[in-house]
Formats: C-alpha cells, sequence, structure tokens
C-alpha cells in the first residue's frame, strides 16, 4: 500500500479563509467548495449576499477538479471545442473556477468558486490552495 496525504478539516478551513479574504478584498460575493480528493465536500462557505445558485456551482467546479485532476477550465475548454459530449458528465460543472490541490504531484483535494467571472473564481480559489504554502 501507498501512503497518502490528505486534508484536514483545518486546512479546509484554511483554504476557504485565504479565498474568503482574496474575495471580500476585491468586494466579491461567492460561495467557495473545498472537496477531498474524491470529490467529497469538506467544507463550504457562501459569503453573505452570494446568489444561492453559487452553491451547487462551486460544489461542481471542485469536483471536476478532483475527478480530473485539473482546473476545470480544462473541460470547459474542450466543450468549446466541440466535445459536447463532455456534458453528459452527471454532477459536474464545466466552467472556469475549479482548481485542484496537488501536493508531490498527486491531487489531494480541490476547490471551487462561484459567483463573479469565472476567472476571478478561479483567482480565488488559486488564492485559498496557496495558503497551503
Amino acid at each position: 500500500m501507498l501512503p497518502r496525504k490528505m486534508l484536514t478539516l483545518q486546512d479546509a478551513q484554511a483554504i476557504a479563509a485565504a479565498a474568503e479574504a482574496e474575495a471580500v478584498k476585491n468586494g466579491w460575493k461567492v460561495g467557495i467548495a473545498v472537496t477531498d480528493d474524491g470529490g467529497h465536500l469538506l467544507h463550504f462557505q457562501r459569503l453573505d449576499g452570494a446568489p444561492l445558485t453559487t452553491i451547487a456551482i462551486a460544489q461542481g467546479k471542485a469536483k471536476a477538479s478532483a475527478y480530473g485532476r485539473r482546473p476545470s477550465k480544462a473541460f470547459e475548454d474542450v466543450v468549446a471545442n466541440g466535445r459536447n459530449a463532455f456534458l453528459s458528465v452527471p454532477d459536474l460543472v464545466l466552467l472556469e473556477g475549479g482548481e485542484p490541490i496537488i501536493i508531490d504531484g498527486v491531487c489531494i483535494g480541490a476547490v471551487g468558486v462561484s459567483g463573479v467571472t469565472s476567472a476571478q473564481d478561479a483567482q480565488i480559489a488559486r488564492a485559498g490552495i496557496a495558503a497551503l504554502g
């Protein structure tokens, strides 16, 4: 068996806090989801004023990144380039704003953000991941 690193609740909360700080600094109202490597929710927060839609979208972006081991933007690009069959994958949001958490070359989780432009969502997600050091 191989040993593996896993996110703790404390890690997930630190990621979410750093992502929230990035959003607040820019005046953005978003939902922030942190998942484990299987796309299962570890932590979620919706900033005051963020639309209810951010709940499902942020989780779906994180899940897509965890499953694919890459930013959800990669899947958005696949669909944009005509591979519409990708839209049939259930429970994933194939839009930019999900980022995998890669430690020592291994995906240990993901962050998904929703509420502003997709590029801004990704910026917030990356700021959260940077909190791990």
